[in-house]
């Protein structure tokens, strides 16, 4: 069966087609959150298998084919990659309506250039027809194929960022850039893991972290690291926005209780995390950089996969904890100061989305155009009904024109096919409104908006 992929995917109405093919299909690709591995990209990795570069770490398919019964040892355990492949494939007719479908076969059509629909019938001919391209595909032709001008990579404080920096030295033409991610630096509420995660942080950084400020001045120094290899972006996990009132004594009471093992209470953990990441916020304002807010998933549901596979398995879901008065006083504390930097949040719970676009307007500055941003359509999100929620959202309540757009938030290079998507669903949109009347029809001037918002934003905001 041929693809049922063409030309006009997703776009029904001729201005649409007219903004996608003219304006967005070519513009080049900025993607400022992935979790791409920068050792693939240094060594120029070539993918043995196409079960490797697309179905290794992808908790999406994962998800997917539990829930069509295939039994975990054939997902990630130690089965073959052909066998791995297979199961997938046989999978994949069961997830039409899921976001996986489309995905699927925009990514065998890009880079593979196959039409067929994926089953289990022809899963053994589009294996092989895969793994025969794959000399090609390294992870570095990939990323120039897909015209990534410039990608961030997620990355702990105490990573060495040894591969960023030998990207840096090899002339590559997409930026290859890292993130400072500090979620662990903050997590008391493990005090085994947390005080264990210090050793690795103050071999980092060369500083014995026997204090609270100690531990602020190995993030510090780390975040000053970072800067001068190229990074200018922070990003942090959170199950939900916090904001509590500190003292130094009281943080420093906090950080000698989890050092002693103790469990912190409710309080204590939500002092220490708020103040952690308000004194990064000011380094982040202190250098320019933007900073990236990920709430409301509540993760590693599943204790027994956990146990079995580590976080990132595929068994986290969507929480429904209240969110804006925290946000609001947090981001407010910082604003006092006049040092609330470039920021983008993520929103995971659609019924927050309008909470989201309405509180980041609040804390527009008019330094920086669009510099509170609501972030696109999140994980779970990151599908048609869920960007076209976002943009909605966004659209009544701010400013679209200025949206710096789609991220992979991906671990696989083939996942470019999403700004591909991203920029379908934005083109169906506004060439909708045309049609019924709801918007000039200035192609110029829309077009000029979908190139904004597939690069021009982002290329301006983060000023890589």
């Amino acid at each position: 069966m041929k693809t049922f992929l063409s030309e006009d995917f997703l776009l029904k109405t001729e201005t649409a087609k007219k903004l996608y093919h003219d304006y967005a299909k070519d513009m080049p690709v900025i993607d400022y959150h992935n979790h791409l591995p920068p050792d693939q990209i240094a060594d120029n990795h070539q993918f043995a298998t196409i079960t490797e570069a697309w179905l290794k770490g992808d908790h999406y398919k994962w998800r997917a084919m539990r829930a069509n019964g295939v039994n975990e040892e054939l997902i990630t355990g130690g089965s073959d990659d052909w066998t791995k492949f297979k199961v997938w494939a046989e999978t994949v007719p069961y997830t039409m309506r899921n976001p996986l479908y489309h995905w699927t076969h925009m990514e065998l059509l890009n880079p593979f250039g196959i039409k067929e629909v994926l089953n289990g019938d022809n899963a053994k001919s589009i294996y092989e027809t895969c793994n025969a391209q794959l000399p090609k595909f390294s992870t570095k032709s990939l990323l120039q194929h897909y015209k990534v001008d410039a990608l961030c990579t997620t990355d702990d404080p105490a990573d060495p960022l040894t591969f960023h920096e030998a990207i840096s030295k090899q002339g590559f033409a997409t930026k290859v850039l890292p993130t400072f991610r500090p979620d662990k630096a903050m997590a008391v509420e493990d005090p085994a893991s947390f005080k264990a995660y210090l050793q690795k942080l103050g071999a980092a950084a060369d500083i014995d972290i026997n204090s609270y400020s100690a531990l602020l001045a190995a993030l510090k120094k780390r975040h000053d690291y970072f800067h001068a290899n190229g990074g200018r972006l922070s990003d942090h996990g959170l199950n939900f926005f916090i904001y509590a009132d500190f003292t130094e004594a009281a943080l420093e009471q906090a950080f000698k209780d989890v050092m002693a093992g103790k469990q912190l209470d409710d309080a204590a953990i939500a002092m220490f995390k708020s103040a952690t990441l308000h004194f990064i916020c000011l380094w982040n304002h202190e250098k320019g950089w933007a900073q990236q807010f990920h709430a409301g998933a509540i993760r590693n549901n599943n204790s027994r996969l956990l146990k079995r596979l580590g976080a990132d398995a595929g068994v986290d879901s969507i929480g429904d904890w209240p969110m804006a008065e925290a946000m609001s006083r947090f981001f407010d504390r910082l604003d006092k100061e006049d040092k609330l930097a470039k920021t983008i949040v993520y929103n995971l719970n659609p019924s927050h989305n309008e909470v989201y676009a309405t509180m980041v307007g609040n804390f527009q500055d008019g330094t920086v155009a669009g510099k509170m941003q609501f972030g696109s359509g999140w994980w779970f999100l990151d599908q048609k009904d869920g960007m076209e929620k976002q943009m909605n959202a966004l659209s009544n309540m701010g400013l679209l024109s200025r949206f710096v757009g789609m991220l992979t938030d991906s671990r696989s290079f083939l996942s470019y096919s999403r700004h591909e998507y991203f920029r379908r669903i934005l083109c169906n949109l506004i060439g909708n409104d045309v049609e019924n009347g709801e918007l000039p029809g200035d192609l110029p001037w829309l077009g000029k908006m979908v190139q904004d918002i597939s690069y021009n934003n982002a290329k301006a905001y983060f000023n890589f």
